[in-house]
């Protein structure tokens, strides 16, 4: 058992050892690519290494010299966010090498940098060259950043709806309409609540998902009894049933596309699962069609 054990546990320990290795390297390049006078420090006399000092970042920081020295010596030692953090600000590091300094040191970041994808031109047209099936462009916290013209109409006259309520969870909670159009509503809700508790656990310091999730408690107490179950969800591929008010009953499946390495931003796409289902789709986008030319 001592054996099996031992061979378990190797490839964790190997895993956290190239991980301490290439924390020692990224902190080290980071280090000896800042100007000393970038953060306020004379150049002063002759230095060795480009860059700033070790003793000058572990300043900066407010961290003791021998601690910052053995962080890029790769040492087996704790490193708390606090310290992270202070390390981050004192290399400048943009947010993408924000995440990648925690996620290196195995770390979750407090504040983590708000990545929110830009609509390009180019993700609009890929909305509308989907058509006519319905997609749009969705973020972690279901916020709805886009969406094409058969998305539109496909479970309520979305344009009437003002953009700080164009959020899938609220939606789903709270507008009738929206609801209505759902044919299994409460297995709905409670898979995205699950799929919502499920990404908020990187989330939980940001201000943006605390107040959507303080208002989900406030306005729905089916919410409430969801919450409480503390399900988790992890995203996947499913079929999904619609009464569309201008077209009829529509079977679909969701995929999700994502837009980075990170399970985030997304392009949501319902493709129809039948062919009576793919002709109401045709049919809701010619009427989304109507209204935009009327």
């Amino acid at each position: 058992m001592t054996t099996m054990a031992q061979e378990m546990t190797a490839p964790r320990v190997r895993g956290a050892e190239i991980r301490r290795h290439e924390l020692a390297g990224f902190l080290r390049s980071r280090r000896e690519r800042i100007a000393p006078e970038q953060v306020g420090l004379p150049r002063g006399g002759r230095r060795r290494t480009p860059g700033l000092r070790r003793e000058e970042v572990a300043q900066l920081s407010a961290v003791g010299v021998t601690w910052y020295t053995w962080l890029e010596q790769a040492r087996d030692i704790q490193v708390s966010v606090q310290v992270l953090d202070a390390l981050a600000r004192t290399l400048m590091l943009d947010p993408s090498e924000r995440a990648h300094l925690f996620q290196l040191a195995g770390a979750t970041d407090p504040t983590p940098a708000h990545v929110c994808p830009s609509v390009t031109p180019a993700l609009r047209a890929i909305l509308e060259q989907v058509e006519p099936f319905p997609a749009c462009l969705q973020n972690s916290r279901y916020d709805i950043l886009a969406y094409n013209r058969t998305y539109g109409l496909l479970l309520c006259d979305l344009d009437a709806v003002p953009p700080e309520d164009r959020n899938c969870m609220i939606l789903s909670y709270t507008h009738e309409e929206w609801r209505a159009s759902i044919v299994h509503l409460e297995e709905v809700q409670r898979l995205m609540a699950a799929r919502f508790r499920a990404a908020m656990a990187g989330h939980l310091a940001e201000p943006g998902w605390k107040m959507l999730l303080k208002r989900l408690r406030a306005e729905s107490p089916e919410f409430r009894d969801v919450w409480e179950r503390h399900e988790v969800l992890a995203a996947r591929t499913r079929r999904k049933e619609f009464r569309n008010r201008h077209v009829g009953r529509i079977a679909v499946d969701h995929t999700d596309l994502w837009l980075g390495p990170e399970a985030g931003p997304r392009l949501v796409t319902y493709t129809p699962a039948d062919e009576e289902s793919r002709a109401r789709l045709e049919k809701l986008h010619a009427i989304a069609l109507e209204r935009a030319g009327s």
